[in-house]
């Protein structure tokens, strides 16, 4: 059974960082295009950052550019999402997926106080 799970996310102050972690398991994600969404209390979700299997190339979001960065690691099977300089803008549950689409997982929470 493919499955991503999401962790990492914590309270943090303003300014702060936190990376994330999404590790699948029941498929090897080395030739797939992933990214990470967010989803805010009372919004829809929304993409924040993707990374190609073919070369490596990234995009962001506006809202996180020069903040986040997403990288992977194809040998533990796991995409991360590094956050800097977090904003309770960034508050929200995180989630990886597929860029092609897939199941959704639990998510990880983020909430950044002021």
């Amino acid at each position: 059974q493919v499955q991503l799970v999401e962790s990492g996310g914590g309270l943090v102050q303003a300014g702060g960082s936190l990376r994330l972690s999404c590790a699948a398991s029941g498929r090897r994600i080395w030739a797939d295009d992933m990214g990470w969404y967010r989803q805010a209390p009372g919004k829809e979700r929304q993409f924040v950052a993707s990374i190609y299997w073919r070369g490596g190339s990234t995009v962001y979001a506006d809202s996180v550019k020069g903040r986040f960065t997403i990288s992977r690691d194809n040998a533990k099977n796991t995409v991360y999402l590094q956050m800097n300089s977090l904003k309770p803008d960034d508050t929200a549950i995180y989630y990886c997926n597929y860029l092609q689409g897939g199941p959704w997982g639990q998510g990880t929470q983020v909430t950044v106080s002021s």
